[in-house]
């Protein structure tokens, strides 16, 4: 009977000891539950962080992204650090002592016409250029028939060609986004004129064309001239507009009637505002990723119209005049170190675009899982 009674006992003991420690566990839990914010135990991310996380998570857009990062540090800093890369890329590898042995002391006279003349008599040693050399520790690549780095002349093509490539497409948005929001936005005949002229340009033949100016700014003495390629980029601006405003055309046609549009209008904004403060916006991701791959497609046009001398003309280093060599029998078989470099950036370049972009387009998809 003692015994049970000591068991009796002792079990409320150890109940109202269960729970005290369960009232001070569950105080705690509240106490850390009203303590800690929403924001603290959780992270939330911005649209364009979300973006940019799924972006990183594909390796073809970063090993894209890494190669682009690589050819601008070599195309614009690689010269800076090349011995070779004065007067634009044109510094000859030989001795400049060779140039003038020195002037005889014997003066020579002559008559012309009654008149005495006098003459010094001066020797002149043609300088020893290293044409066409092999690679060496002075020339990575060698030296082409000029006598200048090849690889110097690489950095400085892809220079040129990147720059033309950013430029090209930078304008060609610009063009495209004006015509293609007025078309979208404003409807009837202002859609019906832009269309009009948009189908009118996609029907031109790029390269016919090229062909048929080329020819046209040669006879005009621009053969010669840097602002051939140029005159060249502002036709390619001029009829490349087309794709980006039948993007955005399309893009503006479906949102101008969403609810926010309406919204937009109700309170009263201007055109102005609505267009490029409202619809502009939901197209960035579309007008980045078409910028992108058509970075690529510009790199090889200016590529493709060096290859055929309708580009800058061929003593300007760009990726597309150091690939026309390969046209050439005895340097496509004996000497490949002068143009298989340049075919080398250009397939790197284009495949860099080309993946980078990919990886936008899977990035800005929200219906992507990966």
């Amino acid at each position: 009977m003692e015994e049970t009674e000591k068991k009796v006992q002792a079990m409320p003991e150890s109940q109202n000891a269960g729970n005290a420690e369960g009232q001070t566990g569950g105080g705690n839990f509240n106490d850390n539950l009203h303590g800690e914010s929403l924001s603290d135990r959780t992270k939330v991310l911005s649209p364009w962080m979300t973006v940019m996380k799924r972006f990183f998570r594909s390796r073809l857009s970063v090993v894209g992204l890494v190669t682009i990062i690589l050819l601008f540090m070599f195309s614009f800093i690689g010269p800076l650090l090349s011995p070779w890369a004065a007067n634009n890329g044109t510094v000859i590898d030989y001795n400049p002592e060779l140039i003038v042995d020195g002037v005889l002391p014997q003066t020579i006279y002559y008559t012309v016409g009654g008149k005495e003349y006098a003459a010094m008599d001066l020797t002149i040693t043609a300088p020893d250029f290293v044409r066409l050399g092999g690679i060496s520790w002075s020339h990575w690549m060698g030296t082409d028939a000029n006598g200048y780095d090849v690889l110097t002349r690489l950095m400085l093509g892809g220079r040129v060609s990147l720059t033309i490539g950013f430029v090209v497409v930078i304008l060609e948005t610009i063009i495209g986004v004006v015509l293609g929001g007025l078309a979208g936005y404003f409807g009837k005949w202002v859609d019906n004129l832009i269309m009009r002229i948009v189908d009118i340009l996609s029907c031109i033949p790029t390269l016919p064309v090229m062909l048929i100016l080329s020819v046209i700014f040669t006879e005009a003495g621009l053969g010669g001239s840097i602002s051939k390629l140029y005159y060249m980029m502002i036709f390619l601006c001029a009829i490349g507009w087309v794709g980006t405003a039948r993007l955005v055309r399309g893009q503006i046609l479906s949102l101008r009637e969403q609810e926010f549009m309406l919204a937009a209008k109700a309170s009263g904004l201007s055109t102005t505002s609505k267009i490029f403060k409202h619809l502009m916006p939901n197209v960035v991701p579309q007008l980045i990723v078409s910028m992108t791959l058509g970075l690529g497609s510009v790199i090889l046009m200016e590529a493709t119209l060096g290859f055929l001398s309708l580009g800058a003309p061929l003593d300007t280093a760009t990726w597309g005049n150091l690939i026309n060599l390969a046209s050439t029998a005895e340097y496509r078989e004996y000497y490949p170190n002068l143009w298989i470099g340049a075919g080398i950036c250009i397939t790197l370049a284009i495949l860099a675009f080309n993946f980078v972009g990919d990886g936008l387009r899977d990035a800005f998809d929200p219906k992507m899982k990966r």
